[in-house]
């Protein structure tokens, strides 16, 4: 509302909500170019589990979405009635936790009788940066790097992609989950193994670097996570001496990493990419940025890079997205590249 207390005539006003694995989150967006409020909720309960436990993140999700929703638009100073859209992730994620998200929104937007549509997930990665960077040079490499994805794919523009690689597998975010709770860390792993790591030594064990001296841009991290199980069991049982575990820790960070910078970089020099973006919660490492910014910078490729909360699943980025949807619908040629993104593995965990 105005100071008059008439309503605001936003020419865009979205509702973002995300709800693909374990995290709900809301996002209000004005234009496609103002995050007016953006909350993201973390389902702790899955610490117990060491992972993700489908049925209790769906139950979660059910009960955070309401209140979740009612925040957001507090936090934006609008009510639902100046909303002009609603924008869901569709797929992929784990299904439960979808229907949920979906079903709120459709029902959210029919109550208010606004227009709703569906957002791919990787498709909200692959432009989350746009809202801290602004829009990009084409072409584009973008890497998404998640528990649920590992992907490169050349951006030609907003709704015209090319799917060049993915995990044949395990995703790198599994990787790092299931090799962190082998040691004993917390659940996420990527932060628990990033934090053991800087303590040490990457070269102690010689860990595999899968398909690396193969010419496809596809990745594969079942054989890491199994190289360093082994290595775990011919140390015996828990509780592990910090060195060791540090060196294990360091030594599979950097095998992840030489891979993903590798595949990047061939990805790049491929495609004569302007530009390469990152999304997805490995994203947030650290040291994977630094080595992908000096790449980028001995190339005069530009690097866009989201704020951590930009790399998790989030709502803002399903309300970016959305935006262009309800702006002007999806022609044929970016159905055909959301279809060639899915059949191309990204599709429901």
């Amino acid at each position: 509302m105005n100071a008059a207390g008439a309503p605001r005539h936003a020419s865009h006003l979205v509702l973002g909500i995300e709800t693909s694995c374990d995290d709900t989150s809301v996002a209000v967006l004005e234009d496609g170019r103002a995050l007016r409020s953006h909350w993201i909720a973390t389902q702790d309960l899955h610490q117990l589990y060491g992972g993700v436990v489908p049925e209790l993140a769906a139950r979660a999700h059910l009960e955070l979405l309401p209140p979740l929703v009612e925040r957001a638009l507090a936090d934006a100073g609008v009510t639902a009635a100046e909303l002009t859209g609603v924008a869901v992730t569709r797929a992929p994620g784990l299904v439960g936790s979808l229907v949920v998200g979906v079903a709120f929104a459709k029902a959210y937007a029919y109550a208010l009788g606004i227009p709703v549509v569906g957002v791919n997930h990787i498709e909200g990665h692959l432009h989350a940066a746009t809202l801290e960077h602004g829009e990009s040079p084409w072409p584009a490499v973008s890497l998404v790097v998640s528990g649920g994805h590992t992907e490169l794919v050349l951006i030609h523009g907003v709704g015209r992609y090319q799917w060049l690689g993915s995990t044949r597998d395990d995703a790198a975010g599994e990787a790092f989950d299931k090799v962190a709770k082998r040691l004993g860390l917390p659940f996420p792993g990527g932060p628990a193994i990033e934090s053991m790591a800087r303590e040490g030594n990457p070269t102690a064990y010689s860990f595999p670097r899968p398909m690396l001296t193969e010419p496809s841009l596809d990745f594969s991290f079942s054989g890491l996570k199994t190289a360093v199980a082994l290595a775990v069991d011919a140390r015996g049982e828990p509780p592990y001496e910090r060195r060791w575990t540090a060196d294990v820790a360091a030594s599979f960070q950097a095998a992840i990493l030489d891979t993903l910078v590798a595949k990047t970089v061939r990805a790049l020099s491929a495609t004569g990419a302007r530009a390469l973006s990152l999304g997805g919660g490995v994203a947030c490492n650290r040291a994977l940025r630094a080595r992908l910014e000096a790449e980028c910078e001995g190339r005069g490729v530009a690097l866009r890079v989201p704020s951590p909360r930009l790399c998790a699943d989030n709502a803002a980025m399903v309300a970016l997205v959305g935006g262009w949807l309800l702006e002007r619908p999806a022609t044929e040629e970016h159905l055909d590249a959301v279809a060639s993104l899915e059949e191309s593995g990204l599709t429901s965990s």
